[in-house]
């Protein structure tokens, strides 16, 4: 009796040592939770003390311009142009839209405005014509792709927001302007007078090159580009099937991310992926599937492209390619666009899963703008 009291007594003792055990573990996982926790909301809470001492460093000059300054500046002035120097050292392709700029490019991507007929981006923080429409006052006035926009009216374009640029060089039907170009090979800026005219950028140019092989060129991927596209197809398949089609995107800059996929969509079957892209935020991750409406995946399918196409052009070349409709690119490139936002990426669908693009929702994803 005496032993088996002992051997209880033992097992009592180990009992209480293992639940002893268990209670200071769980009090260590908890201090370790706490600690956790406590580091993240310290760190969260550092970086808003941040922002706010560096937000009052803001008022404060704002407060000394106002007050010092020799001239008045209205204060909206002044705050937009804060925001516009953010969104410049973040990358070249952010940019503040004012409810005006914003206006604008809305009537850009309907493809009707007065302005001078080119295609213009920042290569190298420096105003760059990337194509001049056919047919327009500054294709017949020789401006031509490269050529490089150091002045408008006088005013030098340095530093010069690509919104505002186009802004400048926009307007009524009839007027003119004076812009100042630098080319490659010449000494010094040659000076440019251009009247302005009503541009319709017809986003969708087609033909036959011969009986059965179809020739389509997409200049920009506007709100009507896939209805125009659909209607060339029809057109040309209506009497006799299409045997093979050109889709020739050289010098297409870009446009509408939804327009893409529309075009996209015509050459590939139900249900495959075209793009899809990724960003911080959870709405902005988004996939864009073949609709399969109507489906032209019955021919070959050559694809032109070379240095002036990016972006919209590049996925739906890349898009092709991935699902083995015999895209061909001469020389394809990665490009981004102007009105793209560096807080989303677009990519191609496995297995290729190539980055294309950084761009900040809502996508729309370009190179440049129209003026």
């Amino acid at each position: 009796m005496a032993q088996t009291t002992r051997l209880e007594e033992q097992e009592i003792e180990m009992g209480s040592f293992r639940n002893t055990k268990k209670v200071v573990m769980v009090a260590a996982v908890l201090l370790v939770l706490t600690l956790s926790l406590g580091g993240g909301v310290a760190s969260k809470s550092n970086d808003q003390a941040a922002t706010y001492e560096n937000l009052r460093l803001f008022t404060e000059v704002l407060s000394i311009i106002q007050s010092q300054y020799v001239d008045e500046v209205p204060p909206k002035e002044l705050i937009y142009s804060a925001i516009k120097g953010t969104l410049r050292g973040l990358d070249p392709h952010s940019s503040f839209l004012d409810p005006e700029m914003y206006k604008e490019m809305q009537v850009e991507t309907s493809g009707s405005f007065g302005g001078l007929g080119i295609e213009i981006t920042l290569r190298d923080d420096i105003l760059t014509v990337v194509t001049p429409i056919e047919g327009t006052p500054a294709y017949r006035a020789g401006i031509l792709p490269g050529d490089r926009i150091v002045k408008i009216e006088g005013i030098s374009t340095k530093d010069m927001q690509l919104a505002d640029a186009v802004k400048k060089m926009r307007g009524k039907p009839g007027s003119k302007i004076v812009i100042s170009v630098v080319r490659e090979g010449w000494q010094e800026p040659k000076d440019f007078t251009i009247t302005r005219e009503q541009i319709r950028v017809q986003s969708v140019k087609s033909g036959e090159l011969e009986p059965g092989i179809e020739y389509i060129r997409l200049r920009q991927f506007q709100e009507q580009t896939g209805n125009d596209i659909e209607a060339a197809l029809e057109k040309y398949n209506k009497n006799k099937p299409i045997q093979g089609l050109v889709l020739d995107l050289r010098n297409n800059p870009g446009g509408l991310l939804t327009s893409s996929v529309e075009v996209a969509e015509k050459f590939i079957e139900p249900g495959k992926l075209v793009v899809y892209t990724e960003g911080r935020v959870r709405n902005q991750n988004m996939r864009f599937q073949a609709s399969g409406k109507h489906t032209y995946a019955d021919f070959p399918i050559v694809v032109l492209v070379n240095q002036g196409s990016a972006s919209a052009s590049e996925i739906v070349a890349g898009a092709l390619q991935d699902w083995g409709r015999r895209a061909r690119h001469p020389e394809l490139r990665q490009g981004l666009g102007a009105d793209d936002h560096p807080a989303l990426r677009w990519l191609r669908p496995p297995p290729h899963h190539r980055e294309v693009l950084h761009a900040e929702g809502p996508v729309h994803p370009r190179q440049g703008h129209h003026a």
